[in-house]
């Protein structure tokens, strides 16, 4: 894991109605997925519905583990450090990546040969229910699609609007990339 890790700032109201900070600390779930090679998520904040309750704390909703969309109506913000190439990271099978997948509450996200004519070009590609804002920090990425590719660098933004994807680190250096994800709603013809 890493171990530079940053601040999370959470505002709020006093007794009286003034503005105040709550917590000034890392976030405090953290988790790295698939082993030594996979990324780390931090977990930063979530909401449970649209619009959100601000109420005087506004304290984030409880919430076990870490789960990869956002509640039914709510967002997500997250950042995943993904760790420089590894030699050793190993394609899955489609039973191991079900499994990975799962450890997140979306087993169901998992692309797979059998929706449409989709050929699943990497063991991670997935698509979630949700339009996704990646925003990447430092490093570089590659974007996988269904079709093509595309490397995004520090300072890039994705829009990733419920579609096929994956991401891979080719670099010698980590990334570590922030998303803010929304709950969304399958138009019926790409449900």
């Amino acid at each position: 894991m890493s171990n530079d890790t940053f601040r999370r700032i959470i505002t709020g109201h006093d007794a009286t109605g003034q503005a105040v900070i709550i917590e000034d600390a890392p976030p405090s779930r953290v988790q790295q997925f698939g082993g030594e090679g996979g990324p780390t998520f931090y977990e930063v904040w979530h909401t449970t519905e649209t619009p959100a309750k601000i109420t005087r704390a506004s304290l984030e909703p409880d919430e076990a583990g870490i789960v990869l969309a956002p509640p039914k109506q709510g967002t997500r913000i997250r950042v995943l450090d993904f760790p420089a190439a590894d030699s050793t990271r190993r394609e899955l099978t489609p039973e191991e990546a079900r499994e990975h997948f799962a450890t997140i509450g979306a087993g169901d996200a998992l692309a797979s040969e059998s929706q449409g004519k989709r050929q699943v070009k990497h063991s991670y590609m997935h698509r979630t229910e949700t339009v996704d804002y990646g925003i990447v920090l430092e490093g570089e990425l590659i974007l996988i699609m269904d079709e093509g590719e595309t490397t995004v660098r520090a300072g890039d933004i994705v829009i990733q609007r419920g579609t096929n994807h994956g991401w891979e680190n080719r670099s010698s250096a980590r990334c570590r990339i922030a998303f803010i994800l929304v709950d969304g709603v399958f138009d019926p013809e790409l449900a």
